[in-house]
């Protein structure tokens, strides 16, 4: 389905119980909805489930490629209204759980419980905005292709890689079909995103945080330091899986995702 809003034609999918608790999914970078597929179909009918694309990414416009994370909120909360959803659990891994911080922060009462997935509250350091600059060269010098084969090894595990064939299949198309113009746009609003490190004492609503053992990118250490940080929240690692925790190890994750929805009711 598709939505205007902000001047950007939008694509999300809705499905399950439209008079249950509706939970907002959010891909990471550089994805797409399809990432949840198989969290949706754990949720069935007990949930009124959204997964959408971000700005720029999957079937969603690109629009001029100039992004913010302000923006991407701005977004997410013009989705909410669009849908008449006064109130979400939102579940955001990676770039989806940096919008989702910075949404807590800016409109916490638009959300009933967050579900953190392989991400962190900090900033980038200057090494990490430098990264992120040279990436977006490459990506529109090489083209998405040559990105996504550069970018698997830094999501996936050795061990998914070699085992989990469909998976990776899925992430490398999604990833060569977004546009380099769209990757590198959300790879400069990565790196200027704000530090929501400070606010993470102020979250009040239930919170579930999830990380692979073998993340790299995100660490379980970050997610630890979530955990310290935010009150009453509750942590996982996922075992046997790397940045992407919710295709490697979908079954330890559904049941963990699940059980902290059930909670919230």
């Amino acid at each position: 389905m598709k939505a205007q809003i902000n001047d950007t034609e939008f694509f999300y999918t809705e499905s399950g119980d439209p008079t249950k608790i509706s939970v907002v999914f959010i891909h990471g970078f550089p994805f797409s909805h399809a990432i949840w597929q198989q969290q949706i179909k754990a949720l069935g009918d007990n949930f009124h489930c959204i997964a959408y694309d971000f700005r720029g990414m999957g079937e969603s416009r690109v629009g001029d490629g100039q992004y913010t994370l302000e923006g991407h909120v701005d977004d997410l909360v013009a989705l909410l209204d669009f849908l008449q959803i006064d109130q979400a659990v939102i579940v955001g891994l990676s770039m989806g759980g940096y919008i989702a911080l910075r949404a807590l922060q800016r409109n916490p009462e638009r959300f009933l419980a967050v579900a953190l997935c392989d991400t962190r509250s900090e900033e980038d350091d200057n090494a990490a905005r430098i990264k992120r600059a040279n990436a977006a060269q490459a990506v529109k010098k090489e083209g998405s292709a040559a990105f996504a084969e550069g970018f698997l090894p830094a999501v996936f595990s050795e061990a998914s890689i070699t085992n989990n064939v469909p998976g990776v299949g899925m992430i490398k198309q999604i990833i060569s079909k977004n546009t380099p113009l769209a990757i590198a746009g959300n790879l400069i609003a990565m790196a200027a995103r704000t530090d929501t490190t400070a606010s993470l004492k102020d979250i009040a609503v239930p919170t579930l945080i999830l990380v692979g053992e073998k993340d790299q990118l995100t660490t379980p250490e970050d997610a630890r330091n979530l955990q310290n940080q935010i009150k009453g929240s509750v942590l996982h690692v996922v075992p046997d899986a790397a940045h992407l925790s919710n295709l490697e190890n979908p079954e330890f994750f559904n049941a963990r995702l699940l059980e902290f929805l059930h909670s919230t009711k």
